[in-house]
């Protein structure tokens, strides 16, 4: 089959997709009218949520909860510009929960606040998008999943290459079997990032709740810095850059070595035996707790085993195998690249065998978590079977990078075998009250 061939005809089923959920499901029936959201969060990528949910004719967003008021106008105007209509304002996202005329809510929150919301809303009978990682740790990741399936919901983790056309041909592509044995894949993010700088402690802004932001992380003083779009580089707020970007190229690369060892009669990949990590905060001088240079080794055992690679640098002026961040697998007949926009695949003496291209809109990704919530189909990256298990390998390379050590990890358990102390950070060591992790 010639490449262009291919392209025009592969149209793939993402792995999934077709499983039923609970047909007893509570909540209304959506089957016949628009679809009401809440959207817990309106800045950074919560925006861009608000903005897609909200130009969605199949939804309508009735309803915005932050924590800084501040954050509102864009929001608001993004809602009344799309819709034609204006969205209820509150601070607390709980009366969003409690609101039974909604049937979703949309959490764009920082990490850690992605586990309560999303538990809550699963209990009180929502639908739930939740962005990336899924949580904050493996244990609320672990509860999050739990509420899904206990609740019969529909749960879609905000990666969103999973519903566009280039990766989902990619693929196909290798399904195929074109690669031969693939026994190899590699991630990576080499983007430039600059300095957080050392800014003092402060009041935080008038009108903001910030105790109500700080939720279930440890009482510290308000700082920029760990405030808004830059709580990701620390421990109590965040997951690093392995969580924030790295998520997705790590979902890409492990779903296309699976794809590829599967074409050849292997077993789906799941979750790795082994992880190990090398690198520190070697490069900014700064108040960033995650490091700056990373590389994480993943080793699957089992009767096919694959290694999977991280490689993380983001100091870095320029790009890697031609993509600033992407994914690559490796077979002995073939390789193919995989970046934000388009991917090509290569054969002996470097040629080209198929490529494609697409970019990385969410709105596809959106439309797929409101068809599934009428269809009650799991979405393409439904949180048990994908956003969860393409989490992990984020939680535990972040354990590994925090222990300083090879770990095994036990899949089944989700627990590190015979190490105490990797164990302990699999969750924090308390949850500030009044808030705790809900039981399911």
């Amino acid at each position: 089959m010639q490449r262009r061939e291919f392209l025009a005809s592969s149209a793939i089923s993402v792995a999934g997709a077709a499983s039923l959920m609970a047909a007893d499901a509570p909540g209304k029936s959506v089957a016949s009218e628009r679809i009401r959201v809440g959207c817990i969060g309106t800045g950074g990528r919560a925006f861009s949520l608000v903005n897609s949910f909200s130009r969605n004719k199949n939804c309508e967003v009735v309803a915005l909860a932050d924590i800084d008021p501040g954050k509102f106008g864009a929001a608001v105007a993004a809602v009344e510009k799309n819709q034609g209509t204006k969205p209820q304002t509150v601070g607390d996202f709980r009366k969003l929960i409690d609101d039974k005329s909604l049937d979703a809510i949309v959490v764009g929150t920082p990490d850690h606040w992605h586990a309560i919301p999303t538990i809550l809303g699963c209990m009180a009978g929502k639908d739930v998008y939740v962005e990336k990682p899924d949580g904050h740790n493996i244990v609320e990741g672990q509860r999050m999943v739990a509420a899904m399936r206990k609740h019969g919901r529909v749960v879609q983790m905000g990666t969103q290459a999973r519903s566009t056309d280039r990766m989902r041909s990619a693929i196909e592509f290798l399904r195929t079997g074109a690669l031969g044995n693939s026994l190899v894949a590699t991630a990576w993010e080499s983007s430039k990032q600059g300095s957080i700088g050392f800014p003092n402690d402060r009041e935080p802004p008038e009108g903001v709740d910030y105790d109500m932001w700080l939720g279930p992380a440890p009482k510290q003083p308000f700082n920029p810095n760990r405030f808004h779009g830059r709580w990701r580089w620390f421990y109590d707020f965040g997951t690093g850059d392995l969580g924030n970007d790295g998520v997705h190229r790590l979902d890409m690369a492990a779903w296309a070595l699976s794809a590829a060892g599967e074409a050849n009669g292997d077993e789906p990949l799941g979750l790795p035996t082994t992880v190990s990590t090398g690198g520190g905060k070697w490069y900014f001088d700064d108040m960033q707790e995650w490091p700056d240079c990373l590389q994480v080794t993943y080793e699957y055992g089992g009767e096919s085993p694959k290694l999977l690679t991280y490689e993380m640098r983001i100091w870095a002026p320029y790009n890697f195998l031609g993509e600033s961040e992407g994914a690559a697998v490796y077979g002995d007949k073939g390789y193919i690249i995989i970046g934000n926009t388009s991917w090509k695949a290569f054969g002996p003496n470097n040629k080209v065998l198929a490529e494609g291209a697409g970019g990385n809109d969410e709105a596809e990704h959106v439309q797929n978590f409101l068809d599934c919530i009428k269809s009650r189909k799991r979405p393409n990256a439904d949180l048990e079977t994908v956003g969860h298990p393409s989490s992990l390998l984020c939680h535990i390379g972040n354990v590994a990078s925090r222990i300083g050590r090879k770990l095994t990890f036990d899949a089944k358990t989700e627990t590190f075998l015979n190490d105490a102390e990797a164990n302990a950070l699999r969750t924090r060591p308390e949850y500030r009250k009044p808030w705790v992790l809900p039981e399911v």
